[in-house]
């Protein structure tokens, strides 16, 4: 959630259905129970908009994560990218990227500095499109870094099964960036979802699903053990619409 890059069905499928559509997450985050002494402070609710929609040249998704405490909001993330088509229905095409935003933790302020990608991106989607993957290496521009000059790599899926009733998707990035003892960071964010409005018989008629999301990250700017790796799960509701 701290980079909730969570480009699903709908961002991998860029190239090839004109739709679009937004949701809203609510995560609640045992990150506080497992690391008691080290995350006393760590906020257990974060809520995420996403946003996708694709257009003649290509598409535009961003995210906004807003970590939740009793005295307010302790960090703020924002990603907005777009891609740009190189050909018609062709799997390539090239992504921008801007990155950033703010935290506040144990008393103390500070910003994730404003990162700039630029790359390639490739799509692959199964022909009935209830699977899929994107691979996209990046140029990374941290700005105020000590070594602004970095790459990621991103790398998203998705796969759904019995007729969409669930849902295995997340994202995976790999960059370098001089914070802390590591310079390099990883992060994936695995989710699965029941989507409700899926239910035989028409069980239920509101685009609304409940899952759980697993953080598993090492050297992030704003892990508490900034070179240790670390695994925290959830309890998710989304509401797409």
């Amino acid at each position: 959630m701290k980079r909730q890059k969570i480009q699903l069905v709908l961002f991998l499928l860029l190239s090839v259905v004109s739709v679009s559509a937004q949701n809203i997450q609510i995560h609640y985050d045992f990150g506080r129970e497992i690391y008691d002494q080290d995350q006393s402070d760590r906020a257990r609710i974060t809520t995420t908009l996403e946003m996708f929609k694709p257009d003649a040249w290509g598409s535009t998704f961003y995210f906004v994560d807003l970590d939740v405490t009793q005295s307010g909001v302790s960090t703020a993330y924002a990603e907005i990218s777009r891609n740009i088509n190189f050909t018609k229905n062709g799997p390539l095409s090239a992504h921008i990227e801007y990155d950033g935003g703010l935290f506040h933790s144990k008393g103390n302020g500070g910003n994730f500095n404003n990162a700039y990608l630029l790359g390639p991106t490739y799509t692959w989607n199964a022909s009935d499109f209830s699977r899929g993957f994107s691979l996209t290496p990046m140029y990374k521009y941290i700005q105020k870094n000590d070594k602004p000059n970095n790459f990621q790599f991103t790398a998203t899926w998705y796969i759904n099964w019995a007729n969409g009733l669930y849902t295995f998707d997340g994202f995976f990035d790999i960059w370098r960036e001089k914070t802390g003892g590591s310079l390099t960071k990883i992060i994936s964010e695995p989710q699965f979802w029941i989507n409700l409005n899926k239910l035989p018989n028409n069980v239920c008629k509101y685009p609304i699903s409940i899952g759980s999301e697993v953080e598993l990250s090492k050297g992030f700017v704003n892990s508490f053990m900034e070179d240790e790796f670390y695994c925290i799960p959830t309890i998710a509701m989304k509401w797409t619409f």
